[in-house]
């Protein structure tokens, strides 16, 4: 019979040896997978980023998906964030069990949404996820944790106005690792609003509620004339578009030559 050994579990060796590996880097380089295909996961990792955002907001697969796609990066150097649909505590816990090294919310409004993450990801006494041993994170129970309980990289998403306006006291949470702003539904909740304040304010406001708590910031980047700006900024979470913006591309440009040829 096979027996059970105290040894760091694989959420907390990965995380722990994952984020070693981007320390001393300026920018930390992702990309947002949202086709749910476990190959296309595989091959973000053999590409090289340093971490890839798992997408169960808008992503083509179900939650089921999920332990696929994390088994691909089994073995890699690379961080395996997840952003659930909602902050909703079981879903949370499940996706951490499952094996991810972090989460990633959206639409994270208040202070007291961002601590409602907090205690939903951490263990007791600073959170309330419940404790299983049986889990994938900790192999089914044959990698039993030796010692503290991993704790997992939380990114709060800013993508409204009042997210914005709130981002110091946000940025404030223990355990909020980093401020991370959604481009599209940013912009549109000021457009629909009205706002005063334009895009690049808030952004720069974000930056700046982040780095009075020394804190990260972070941004889904679609266009790579922005680096310099981001740069400037302090911007370290970068995730440099999606798979399915990426194939879209590429499917676009290798259509058009190929008409150009027939023409």
């Amino acid at each position: 019979m096979g027996r059970t050994v105290k040894c760091k579990s694989l959420a907390a060796r990965r995380t722990n040896d994952n984020l070693k590996h981007m320390n001393g880097r300026k920018a930390r380089i992702g990309t947002f997978l949202s086709i749910g295909s476990p190959a296309v996961t595989e091959l973000a990792a053999e590409a090289g980023f340093d971490w890839v955002l798992i997408d169960l907001e808008h992503g083509c697969e179900s939650e089921a998906a999920l332990p696929n796609q994390l088994r691909a990066l089994r073995g890699s150097n690379i961080l395996a964030i997840v952003r659930v649909s909602a902050p909703h505590a079981d879903l949370i816990g499940r996706v951490l069990d499952w094996g991810a090294d972090g989460i990633m919310v959206p639409h994270v409004d208040t202070p007291e949404q961002a601590e409602h993450c907090v205690n939903s990801a951490w263990y007791p006494p600073k959170g309330h996820r419940g404790v299983s041993r049986t889990v994938r994170a900790y192999g089914y129970g044959l990698r039993l944790p030796a010692g503290e309980l991993p704790r997992p990289v939380i990114l709060a998403q800013i993508e409204t106005l009042q997210g914005v306006n709130n981002a110091k006291e946000i940025a404030a949470v223990g355990g909020i690792d980093a401020l991370f702003i959604g481009p599209a539904d940013l912009s549109y909740d000021l457009k629909a609003r009205n706002a005063g304040e334009t895009y690049d304010e808030c952004v720069s406001a974000v930056s700046a509620a982040a780095a009075a708590h020394k804190k990260g910031t972070g941004i889904l980047v679609r266009h790579a004339d922005d680096k310099e700006k981001l740069k400037s900024l302090g911007f370290e979470w970068l995730a440099m578009d999606s798979d399915l913006s990426l194939v879209r591309e590429g499917f676009r440009r290798n259509l058009a030559e190929g008409r150009s040829w027939a023409s």
